[in-house]
């Protein structure tokens, strides 16, 4: 017997309702829930294919890690690719999401494994063109170009490799679902089918995503729960420099952070970031600091610059790049209040050059400095860093392995550091200890 049940699902979000709203529950968008008819049938229930087994009884080593090969993705993913796993590769368009995986699945093809790129976008002349400038060319390395999601399926069983990439998750579709290329039920579908693919023949399987305007996944938000691993690559189209982050890493960490260089090669890992972070500082320069962040477990030296310059407006403005603007009228607050710094009727501008995103309060000590120096026009000492993080009452807190930035900016030949009052000694360094923000800029 079969019965056929109306549901109705929401064009933007992915929501599903039993019956038909004007306004959908999950998003708040109108004019949304779309009907789709889905056919259920009454039937004994099936045996399952898998019985409880004793978790101790479970091998820990039973889903191995195959390298990519490309040591900044390696990083990220904790040493590489776990056979069975989905991975989520987003960013915006140009920023070489593409380059990466061609490079990688290069890469593992040279080194004995059998990969699968299935391009929906590219012909297959075009990948090779790419191949070549890349030094991708492998012969276990098979691309199909096809955007049927099936087929695309089909291709895998048969040529049964070791890791498998879709190019992308948006522009392939299964003819049988609702919906054309990049809707919400093409996207939430194609990616349970990866999944299923993935574990049902234990191979690695890598989906590039596109990103909508305001940087997040298009599609579903279903589509990251469905996945193992959501990785973000990211960058500044004015700069070389990309960024890999994971969001999502259910083998390993998050708090990794991949440096790479586009080249006319491809990517280039970065093997050691400050130098090229400082590399055109400017010395002796006012509104200039050099902050000592840590990203994941990866320390980096970067420079602040600020900016003060008098403005007529009723509201002066406070910009902020590669960092977040709502902490910068914080710190401006800080700077005012707690250090007897006057900004009023001063616009405030601050950056982290080189393109890296400072998103961690353990810069905040630098940009304090760097804005009290620039309205003073007193420039900082050139062989000083500064770390610490500030508090609204302008005190100066510790943060998480002072240590180990510290011996990364003595690395680079800082001899002196601004610290907050309970660090540890590091040897062959001068640590100048502030208990609040007025002390440290007197010392600066």
């Amino acid at each position: 017997m079969t019965r056929t049940l109306v549901r109705y699902t929401c064009s933007a979000c992915g929501q599903e309702s039993p019956k038909w709203l004007g306004r959908c529950p999950g998003c708040g968008e109108w004019g949304t829930l779309e009907a789709s008819a889905a056919a259920t049938r009454s039937a004994p229930r099936p045996e399952p294919l898998s019985s409880p087994v004793p978790l101790a009884d479970v091998d820990p080593l039973g889903a191995p890690r195959r390298p990519t090969e490309v040591p900044e993705l390696d990083r990220v993913l904790g040493g590489g690719l776990v056979a069975g796993s989905l991975t989520l590769i987003g960013g915006e368009p140009g920023m070489g999401k593409s380059t990466l995986v061609l490079q990688a699945l290069g890469a593992m093809s040279a080194a004995g494994a059998r990969c699968l790129l299935v391009c929906a976008e590219e012909s297959a002349a075009q990948v090779r063109l790419r191949a070549d400038r890349l030094g991708a060319l492998a012969p276990d390395l098979l691309v199909v170009c096809d955007t049927s999601l099936p087929d695309a399926c089909a291709h895998a069983e048969a040529a049964r490799p070791d890791v498998v990439a879709i190019d992308s998750i948006q522009a392939v579709q299964d003819p049988d679902a609702p919906g054309g290329p990049g809707s919400v039920s093409q996207v939430r579908d194609g990616a349970v089918r990866a999944q299923r693919l993935a574990k049902e023949l234990g191979v690695a399987t890598i989906l590039i995503g596109h990103v909508t305007k305001d940087g997040s996944l298009a599609g579903p938000r279903t589509l990251e729960h469905v996945v193992d691993t959501v990785l973000s690559f990211e960058g500044d189209r004015h700069h070389a420099l990309r960024m890999l982050r994971a969001s999502k890493h259910r083998f390993g960490p998050t708090d990794e952070l991949g440096l790479m260089e586009m080249t006319g090669d491809g990517l280039v890992s970065v093997a050691d970031p400050s130098s090229m972070f400082l590399a055109d500082r400017r010395v002796g320069a006012s509104g200039s600091v050099v902050a000592a962040v840590l990203e994941g477990t990866r320390p980096l030296c970067v420079e602040v610059q600020s900016l003060v310059v008098p403005t007529a407006a009723p509201a002066p403005r406070r910009v902020a790049q590669s960092f977040d603007g709502g902490r910068l009228s914080m710190l401006v607050a800080i700077v005012q209040q707690r250090a007897d710094v006057g900004l009023a009727g001063h616009d405030v501008f601050a950056s982290v050059a080189g393109g890296v995103r400072a998103s961690e309060p353990g810069a905040d000590l630098a940009i304090a400095l760097a804005i009290a120096s620039a309205r003073e026009d007193t420039p900082v000492r050139a062989d000083t860093v500064a770390v610490g993080e500030l508090g609204l009452g302008g005190e100066v807190r510790q943060v998480p392995h002072i240590g180990r930035r510290l011996v990364e900016a003595q690395r680079l030949g800082f001899t002196r550091g601004i610290v907050p009052g309970s660090t540890p000694d590091v040897a062959g360094m001068d640590l100048v200890r502030v208990g609040d923000l007025d002390t440290a800029r007197r010392v600066a």
